[in-house]
């Protein structure tokens, strides 16, 4: 990531999460002449304990020195999440992890324990992903609820770009803003963590030009490397399914992502998904 691509980035992301807080959750009236929602500059200022100039430049992307105390009292005044705090300072301070350079030779092949582990998951919809959201690995039954990813080049298994580009990710989920939008606060959570990475620049670019819709949503995103959401999906073979997606950090130093869509207790998905894999077999 560039400096000028990384304080445009944090830019974006300071002014969009004072969007989205109200005064009124941080004891400031709310008043009748605010021409945007959300806090203003000067008030984020003042929560802070910083000049308001000094936040200003912070947020117009300026290259200013900062500190770690600082940004404390920043993340504070915007209610950033755990996530959302590691974000900021990657991208103020530049602070990305030392990180070995990302070689796709690396995630052609997972440990035997994962394969056990998506075999078991047997009617649980489960994805292996990379740092990129590259799809290395998944089991029969998302193969059955999503695509079979057998039937795609290896490059083309991205599951950002899938989820704009296939038809079949789009007639699925019945909130489909609400599924990308998952996809994309972890997304946006390794683009903080790995900001070095050139590879992400190039690729948001690209989906903003391709996309257009992408834009907007990814503005939008939040930062969480685990999202913990109820997705309702339309299977145009199986109905009304209701899962819970879990997503789970693998630990090791192959840096991927476990994505577990398990079937909702108090609903009939499970045995609908079974029977869908029975008639496919």
């Amino acid at each position: 990531m560039s400096n000028q691509t990384r304080l445009q980035a944090l830019s974006n992301f300071l002014k969009a999460r004072r969007a989205a807080i109200s005064p009124a959750s941080v004891g400031l009236p709310e008043g009748t002449r605010r021409r945007t929602p959300g806090l203003r500059r000067e008030e984020v200022a003042q929560l802070a304990g910083v000049s308001s100039t000094w936040y200003t430049w912070l947020e117009q992307g300026r290259d200013i020195k900062v500190s770690s105390s600082v940004l404390d009292c920043i993340a504070a005044a915007l209610q950033l999440t755990k996530d959302e705090r590691k974000y900021l300072f990657a991208l103020a301070l530049e602070t990305g992890p030392e990180n070995e350079p990302f070689r796709q030779e690396q995630f052609s092949e997972i440990s035997p324990s994962l394969q056990k582990i998506l075999k078991e998951l047997k009617y649980c919809p489960t994805l292996i992903s990379d740092r990129r959201c590259g799809i290395v690995g998944w089991n029969e039954a998302a193969a059955h609820v999503f695509l079979d990813f057998a039937q795609l080049p290896a490059e083309e298994r991205n599951m950002i770009r899938l989820l704009f580009v296939r038809k079949e990710f789009q007639r699925l989920a019945v909130n489909w803003e609400q599924f990308v939008r998952g996809y994309l606060s972890i997304f946006r959570a390794y683009y903080g963590q790995y900001v070095e990475d050139r590879w992400y620049d190039d690729f948001i670019a690209e989906m903003k030009e391709v996309h257009p819709s992408f834009n907007d949503l990814w503005e939008q995103s939040r930062v969480s490397s685990a999202p913990d959401v109820v997705l309702e999906f339309r299977h145009s073979k199986a109905g009304k399914m209701l899962f819970h997606l879990t997503s789970l950090q693998v630990q090791g130093s192959s840096d991927l992502r476990c994505s577990i869509y398990t079937p909702a207790g108090d609903s009939n998905t499970e045995s609908k998904l079974k029977l869908l894999m029975e008639q496919n077999t």
